[in-house]
């Protein structure tokens, strides 16, 4: 996983609430491998009508592809527990989600996969929402140390994150290499566990 330390980028902004799993990647897509990639069936629903042609007033079909960052409104994410929802997030570039509120899941899926969900209160995000409708090119900076959101003008924006999480993407790494870490305390425990109760081994 890439570490997340300092972000800085474009912005596409959808704030509209309660955008859910399947609309972030419908069900009949999830047949193909991650390898593959996901990014291109993003918001598929939401980018063309059923002839194939883009929807042209659709935000995500306004951009130049190069955005980095996702706004959107409150409660994204919610629905299903799917995480292809995140991985093609992560695939089509995005690497933080800035919102009012998140689905639990989702918010969870997307810490453990290296994207940045950013929940601002509801003044902040006002703020947020209002400055980049007046300047809609505006680079926008996420420092995930400092748990700040920066724009060009005014006070950094700031945001809560769990600090297990944050640990983890500061550092690139998932539960799994977490766990790793701890491999040889692991294995002295399991050693003299089993030396104290060797009724449990057979043989």
């Amino acid at each position: 996983m890439t570490p997340f330390t300092v972000l800085k980028g474009g912005c596409v902004v959808i704030p509209v609430d309660n955008i859910d799993t399947d609309q972030l990647i419908p069900a009949r897509f999830m047949n193909t491998v991650r390898s593959a990639g996901y990014g291109g069936y993003l918001f598929y629903d939401l980018r063309y009508e059923a002839t194939g042609e883009h929807i042209t007033e659709f935000a995500l079909n306004k951009t130049e592809g190069s955005e980095v960052i996702l706004v959107a409104g409150n409660n994204f994410g919610c629905g299903s527990s799917r995480e292809a929802a995140v991985y093609a997030l992560l695939d089509y570039g995005f690497r933080a989600v800035v919102a009012r509120s998140f689905g639990d899941i989702f918010r969870n899926n997307a810490g453990k996969n290296g994207l940045l969900t950013v929940a601002l209160a509801d003044d902040a995000y006002s703020r947020f929402v209002r400055h980049l409708s007046w300047v809609p090119s505006d680079l926008v900076k996420i420092d995930l140390a400092a748990q700040v959101v920066e724009l060009t003008t005014g006070k950094p924006l700031v945001f809560e994150i769990d600090p297990a999480t944050k640990r983890k993407m500061l550092l690139g790494i998932d539960d799994l290499v977490e766990t790793l870490q701890y491999d040889s305390m692991i294995k002295a425990f399991e050693l003299q566990y089993f030396q104290d109760k060797r009724w449990l081994v057979p043989g």
